[in-house]
């Protein structure tokens, strides 16, 4: 293949010829795009390097072209990978509709955020691992792996006694979800070529979207009309059906063959083990110093020992680990960090939109579980809608980054009608329906077209862990600003109920209220009215600070790097 010309652009960024070296990059990671005309990032002429960039752009002639065999069988694949897809969209929806009849049910609603965050606890810090672990025991058997993780998890939670054991089965059944979306979309880019590759991401997110369609409105009918147990014991099965499946129609070329012990020396366990601390220990402090005090020494000791922590991983991937499941040249490539940026921030701030929309409907306008779950059915509607229109305009242009900066543009309008729609200047349903429209509609083009923008500038031998780290950056944007939205919401809802509340069990009241929402229906009207007030006033300031974290998904955007999708 001949060597390629730079393709690069980007309005903010420095053409790159003109570019300093990355400093974390070694030669063989560079990819031919960011080489210039004399066959090196400075221009200069080094034609050991040269050889090795002509190699790394004939290995990414395999993204160009796929595996042909195998992708002349994906109409038989794609259903029997879509089952799980189709399960691991429906269990976050059915999570997002009934858990306030499941805080209420334990008499712990406001430790209700903890069922999703020890869900994306594990799910983000396991997501980049099994990256690496499918190159390690191949792309088939980690699926399969997250679908008995995953669905041994789900029966734990429908026998969950208390919310601890919940929250707990939530963390278990999240090692298992960190697979089925992440080695999904691994393996479709080991299939499909580059330029088609946003159009059946599309298709897979038709079947993402139908599971989220039809996980909201069932969980909400399910906790209503049944029990909330059942929104996690019916997945058992379904589990199983996803494991046979793929088991059954999934062939793929045999991966070179050692034995387990070996491969697993390969694995980077401390890494993700400090990970996963870091983590817990940053969502520890924010839980208790919005529900306790930001002066408590647990508050304090958990966000310092969190902070070094993460230093303590960052150094380890970068000096120690022998093979890294976040390595630096992937984490740290200024043409990958901005797409990695607006995974954070794009899906930090829409999950929070979609976890606290559905209490404003329950708290403030006294809808069912049912019916607020029914009424987050456009925004997933508009996601999918989106997704396959941003894959189908790529396939057909070749190109991504304005179609991504306009995506990010106006998902955050999204955003802010919905404030505008909650209180702040109306309260109307329909507007908040067509702001989640807005929003979802532009993820979804947004969520496509950085996944491509990331795969087409990441070398070829990178490809997995980068679609991997891609979904560590969704995962954690999820968990960390949910984390902190439910400290701005606590916050704001305990200082308010305080504030508005009179009477010697005005403190009773307070804790009542934070506890269920089928208490806040025993008040006296007067007193109703001012809790549901409150509950308006704490959810509009958690979308605020939502509208913040939209913005900085916008500005990240712009620095997204252009790249040709073809030869």
């Amino acid at each position: 293949m001949q060597h390629q010309e730079a393709t690069e652009t980007s309005p903010l960024l420095a053409k790159p010829t003109a570019a300093l070296p990355d400093p974390s990059l070694t030669p063989n990671s560079v990819p031919p795009s960011e080489i210039g005309a004399t066959g090196h990032p400075n221009g200069d002429a080094k034609p050991a390097e040269d050889e090795e960039s002509q190699t790394n752009g004939e290995d990414r002639g395999h993204q160009y072209e796929g595996m042909p065999d195998v992708k002349a069988k994906l109409w038989y694949i794609v259903p029997a990978i879509g089952i799980g897809t189709f399960l691991s969209a429906a269990d976050q929806t059915i999570i997002v509709s009934c858990y306030g009849k499941i805080g209420s049910d334990l008499k712990s609603l406001e430790n209700t955020s903890w069922i999703a965050t020890a869900y994306f606890l594990t799910l983000s810090s396991f997501q980049p691992l099994y990256g690496k672990m499918s190159d390690i025991f191949g792309r088939k058997s980690c699926l399969l792996f997250g679908y008995a993780i995953f669905g041994l998890g789900c029966l734990w939670c429908g026998l969950a006694r208390n919310m601890n054991e919940l929250i707990a089965a939530r963390a278990f059944a999240g090692i298992g979800g960190g697979g089925m979306t992440t080695v999904v979309s691994i393996i479709l880019s080991d299939i499909v070529p580059l330029r088609e590759r946003g159009t059946w991401q599309g298709i897979i997110n038709i079947i993402y979207a139908s599971g989220a369609g039809c996980g909201a409105p069932l969980g909400g009918l399910l906790a209503d009309q049944v029990s909330w147990r059942w929104a996690f014991l019916a997945q058992a099965p379904m589990c199983a059906a996803a494991f046979l499946s793929v088991a059954l129609v999934l062939k793929l070329p045999e991966q070179e063959s050692s034995d387990w012990k070996t491969k697993l020396r390969r694995i980077d366990f401390l890494g993700a083990f400090l990970l996963v601390a870091a983590i817990f220990l940053l969502l520890l402090g924010l839980d208790r110093g919005s529900n306790d005090s930001w002066s408590a020494p647990i508050t304090i000791t958990s966000l310092c020992i969190s902070f070094l922590l993460f230093l303590l991983f960052i150094v380890v991937e970068l000096k120690l680990a022998a093979e890294p499941f976040a390595p630096g040249r992937i984490i740290f490539k200024r043409s990958l960090v901005a797409c990695y940026l607006c995974n954070f921030f794009a899906f930090g701030g829409w999950m929070t939109v979609l976890f606290y929309i559905p209490l404003f409907y329950q708290a403030v306008d006294g809808f069912s579980a049912t019916q607020a779950g029914v009424r987050l059915l456009p925004n997933v509607v508009a996601a999918v809608s989106g997704s396959l229109s941003g894959g189908l305009l790529m396939q057909r242009t070749g190109k991504y980054y304005w179609l991504t900066v306009l995506a990010y543009s106006t998902s955050t309008f999204g955003t802010l009608l919905i404030i505008l729609c909650t209180g702040l200047v109306v309260n109307n349903t329909y507007g908040i329906s067509i702001g989640l429209v807005m929003g979802g509609f532009c993820l979804g083009i947004g969520t496509t077209t950085t996944l491509i923008g990331l795969i087409a500038n990441a070398a070829p031998e990178d490809q997995a862990i980068a679609t991997a780290c891609s979904y560590l950056f969704r995962s954690l944007g999820s968990v960390v600003v949910l984390s902190l939205t439910a400290s701005v919401v606590q916050q704001s809802l305990k200082n308010q109920l305080r504030e508005h509340l009179s009477g010697n069990d005005a403190d009773d009241i307070v804790k009542r209220v934070r506890e269920s929402l089928d208490y806040v229906k025993t008040l006296e009207p007067a007193v109703r009215e001012a809790v549901r007030q409150c509950y308006a006033s704490s959810t509009r300031n958690g979308f605020t600070f939502s509208l913040g974290i939209a913005c900085c998904a916008m500005l990240a955007s712009w620095f997204i790097r252009e790249k040709s999708l073809s030869r």
